[in-house]
């Protein structure tokens, strides 16, 4: 647009006086979370601020610290002259590692008139236990009974392997139950022979530190504790094991208590059954607990896993992270996590093998079901379908199922509520698509995977898996009808039937809303699939693999961390990557590394840049976003070996392996590169970790590292160079959108002096970047780009101002784009731009112009200055509004735009403490704007 060099600047403030401005501290955080948080070493604090006045920020600041219960001062900071109010750093604080308190802390500000803000509440964090390794790890059979295989080959063609098949098939079957344990003991004092009598001692503190793998489900006197699904986070058990850690304060009671964990395998127990993508065993199920008591008094009480436990089998009869899960009512045990019960005909534990991994924290937030649906639709499979359905599905159907369309692909579960007799059987098959009769579908995504519940008879019945997942928009019920159907069978009856989807907890931390309806609709798509693969880990899929295929955290890095709070989860992101690094450097596909590929046509899969590369970029992209460098710095020894690794790989400066630009577009069926030559992909990526290397460097200032690295690139950009342009026509490689497009991204653009040395060539650039538009137009103003290329296609261009160009390439219900994937139903984002070619409709890896929607429609972008935020919002197309809000560690910042009748206003909230510069469209000089609300109107 052109707009005229004017404009109107609007205060939405009340009067200044010479007072306080009512600061108010509305969030306080320990390493960026809320809650109470568990910390190794001295944390890092932070506050949000709030005021109802523009222009507000903090002068000063003044912490104190004091052991929660006896208020004992452990640190106070005196009044600091400093506007930081994240990251704040309080080394020197007397934090101990085995105090067995919780530390609480306030914090209190004076504004830029040196007027000071009331003490904000309190929170509250707590060391890390060291103790907790001193416990022994419980369960039913030790990894050495169970003759459990060893290695993370078995998956594809190995399973079939009559030795593989036979070393499995001699594993203990003990190995693979789930179990339940028990424990009961006493809390405050005791009279002998009167254990029911109140306690006289308060208990003031009581922490329970809990890892049970797989997975666990933790009670106390009955009640669950918690409301996570699948915890721990998973992990790679060789390295790294997370544990939970839980205020039970308020679930205790004076006298007799019981302590009940239920186990299932998860993916810390991979031994197959129905559909497996793999096969894997840590271990066979196995527990470690400590609960540490405070009372007032002084005194403390620790109750650990030990000999004195108690297992029996759990009603789970089968649990797989891949194959699905059965339950038997029956075999229930009522009151079996209760005080009272009877457990004298239950086992003793084993004490087992500890898993390699060390025990560390769990920071990231839990998985937990966060959303349910209803049934949309339902359809009676007739007689016919059945027998055709039995055929095509390779698995025999009953007469009595129909199908639910639950309106919603997800990742998750059904929960059932069901009213029958003893021993009657439901079947649930869960599926993302549909047979042409009309039944669910899992060829594509994993079969058999399904949910079989026996009653117990004994009137409404609720239940949902515990232990496993899958994805699914569909539900085929078999031996069951649903409430007020006829029911001559005189089968179960379902009362009520929900999708739940279940994934990470990391808060929402954004909103976008615009005029353009397949924007909008684009958007929920990425953030449905995004939260169906938010697990533990960033998956793939939530159905075929549930891997954590490490490309889509740095391509669709900036989408990921303008939509979700990921302070907690990135970090656990890079533990998992950290882990796989192997010996010499490399850096797998995969994290955790559940599986290692090998073999013929395998390799590339087992290693490619553009995947391992994630180890040395996404870093930077947290921040960037958070002003933290601590994974930076944390991980640099691995980013460095991870370089080096490359380097030994790469010939004459170029490495030709890998994915390359994995399911870029044509008339084809998608999978490997066809658009573009991997080695210009895979050496592209090798130039880009070598740059960020070189920042890592000076930030850690390592100055050998710098000049030796600085070098390096040179040498790869000169080979680049040499072998991929073309100077005559100034085309990279095959000329491709992703060929020429990655060294327009990486600044490659460059020709050699009389020296040798390269630099920045303007007029090449230019070349390059309309070879490059032309080639858009010419497949009708579409992309040709798949999982590597979209991201550098989409931000080349707006980095040129090419926002118009972007919007066509995405505003139409054709393919390539999202359009046409909601014009086919999806309502998650699909694994190809044509869904009817894809193996799954639940990826979120071409989600990347979620980066364009933030960074260049409501144009918000973080600044390198200390809190500071850039607003350059692009009206484009036919675009009448956007509106967004998008909660930084200091606030909210708000924009919202409308361009009509040849005025562009903008409206805008900044956050306490931070400044804005806004660039109206058509200004060339910026605006700073302080903390507040503020409107800014231009004319065409």
């Amino acid at each position: 647009m052109n707009f005229r060099n004017y404009f109107l600047l609007i205060l939405l403030c009340l009067p200044c006086f010479m007072q306080a401005k009512n600061i108010t501290i509305s969030r306080l955080t320990c390493e960026m979370q809320e809650g109470l948080v568990v910390v190794e070493g001295a944390p890092r604090l932070g506050w949000v601020m709030e005021s109802p006045e523009n222009g507000t920020r903090q002068s000063a600041y003044e912490i104190d610290i004091r052991e929660a219960f006896t208020g004992r001062q452990i640190w106070n900071s005196g009044k600091v002259y400093f506007s930081q109010s994240q990251l704040v750093s309080i080394e020197g604080a007397d934090i101990r590692p085995d105090n067995p308190f919780n530390y609480s802390w306030r914090v209190r500000v004076w504004d830029e008139t040196d007027a000071p803000s009331e003490w904000s509440r309190e929170a509250q964090f707590r060391s890390a236990s060291s103790r907790l390794s001193e416990g022994k790890w419980i369960g039913a059979i030790t990894r050495q009974n169970a003759h459990l295989p060893e290695g993370r080959k078995f998956h594809g063609g190995e399973l079939k392997k009559p030795e593989v098949k036979a070393a499995w098939e001699a594993v203990d079957t003990l190995a693979k139950k789930s179990i339940c344990l028990r424990r009961t003991f006493q809390v405050g004092d005791t009279t002998e022979g009167n254990t029911n009598r109140q306690s006289s001692k308060k208990i003031v503190e009581a922490t329970a530190y809990v890892c049970g793998l797989g997975f666990y489900e933790f009670s106390l006197n009955g009640k669950k504790v918690g409301n996570s699904e699948f915890a721990p986070l998973w992990s790679d058990y060789d390295k790294t094991v997370y544990y939970n850690t839980y205020d039970v304060t308020e679930q205790l009671r004076h006298g007799e208590n019981a302590v009940g964990i239920l186990l299932g395998n998860g993916f810390y127990n991979v031994q197959g059954g129905r559909y497996r993508k793999l096969q894997i065993s840590f271990g066979p199920p196995t527990l470690l607990f400590e609960l540490v008591i405070n009372y007032e008094d002084g005194t403390s009480t620790t109750l650990r896993s030990d000999n004195d436990w108690k297992y029996d089998f759990s009603p789970v009869t089968f649990n797989c992270i891949y194959g699905g899960e059965d339950y038997d009512a029956r075999r229930e045990q009522k009151g079996w996590n209760q005080v009272g019960f009877d457990d004298s005909h239950w086992r003793p534990v084993v004490i087992q093998e500890a898993p390699k991994g060390i025990l560390r924290p769990q920071m990231a937030p839990p998985v937990k079901i966060m959303e349910r649906y209803d049934i949309q639709k339902v359809t009676k499979l007739n007689a016919e379908q059945v027998a055709s359905v039995s055929k095509s599905t390779k698995r025999t159907v009953d007469p009595s199922a129909f199908v639910l369309d639950m309106g919603q692909n997800l990742a998750g579960f059904p929960e059932i509520t069901v009213r029958g007799k003893r021993g009657q059987k439901v079947t649930l098959l869960v599926a993302e698509a549909l047979t042409d009769e009309g039944a669910c579908n899992q060829r594509q995504t994993g079969r058999q995977h399904y949910y079989e519940y026996t009653l117990k008879g004994e009137g409404d019945e609720t239940w949902h898996p515990r232990f496993s997942y899958y994805g699914f928009r569909y539900i085929q019920v078999e031996g069951a009808v649903l409430k007020g159907q006829k029911n001559p069978q005189k089968l179960p009856v379902l009362k009520n039937i929900q999708s739940c989807f279940v994934f990470n907890s990391a808060k929402k931390v954004s909103t976008f809303e615009s005029s353009n309806r397949i924007f909008n609709a684009a958007h929920r798509l990425i953030e449905k699939a995004v939260r169906s693969n938010m697990q533990s880990v960033f998956t793939d899929c939530p159905h075929r693999e549930k891997l954590g295929w490490l490309e889509q955290v740095h391509l669709n890095g900036p989408g990921l961390l303008y939509n979700y709070d990921l302070t907690a989860y990135a970090p656990q992101i890079m533990q998992n990557m950290a882990d796989a690094q192997h010996a010499n450097g490399a850096m797998p596909t995969t994290a955790p590394e559940y599986v290692v590929f090998e073999g013929p046509g395998m390799d590339a899969f087992a290693e490619s840049p553009e995947w391992g590369g994630s180890l040395v970029i996404f870093p930077f992209m947290y921040y960037e976003t958070y002003g933290d460098d601590s994974l930076i710095k944390r991980y640099y020894p691995n980013m460095r070996r991870y370089v080096d690794y490359l380097k030994t790989r790469a010939e004459m400066g170029i490495l030709s392996f890998g994915l390359g630009d994995w399911y870029d577009y044509g008339d084809f069926r998608a999978g490997f590169s066809r658009n573009t030559p991997v080695p210009l992909v895979a050496t592209a990526h090798y130039y880009m970790t070598v740059m960020y290397l070189i920042k890592a460097a000076k930030m850690v200032g390592n100055d050998f590292d710098i000049h030796y690295y600085t070098s390096l690139a040179h040498e790869i950009l000169a080979a680049f160079n040499k072998c991929f342009l073309n100077k005559e026509t100034a085309q990279y490689g095959t000329g491709s959108q992703c060929s020429n497009a990655l060294p327009l991204f990486l600044q490659m653009t460059q020709d050699s002096d009389e020296q040798g040395s390269y630099q920045p060539d303007a007029k090449l650039d230019e070349k390059v970047l309309m070879n490059l538009i032309k080639d858009v137009e010419a497949h009708g103003n579409r992309l040709t780009t798949g999982d590597v290329g979209n991201r550098y296609l989409i931000q080349t261009l707006a980095r040129n101002g090419q926002h118009e160009l972007i919007y066509k390439m995405f505003n139409h219900e054709e393919a390539p784009g999202y359009g046409f994937q909601l014009k086919f139903g999806a309502t998650t984002l699909t694994e190809q731009w044509d869904p009817r070619q894809g193996s799954s409709w639940n990826h979120f890896m071409m989600g990347q112009i979620d980066e364009w929607f933030f960074n260049s429609l409501v144009g918000i972008r973080p600044s390198t200055t200390y809190q500071k935020f850039i607003i350059a919002p692009q009206p484009v197309g036919d675009l009448k509004y956007v509106k967004a809000s998008y909660e930084t560690l200091y606030g909210t910042i708000v924009v919202d735009w409308t361009s009509q009748n040849g005025t562009f206003t903008l409206n805008i909230s900044v956050p306490v403490n931070t400044t804005a510069v806004v660039y109206l469209p058509g200004e060339k000089e910026p605006k700073e704007i302080q903390s507040g609300t503020y409107q800014l109107v231009c004319a065409k």
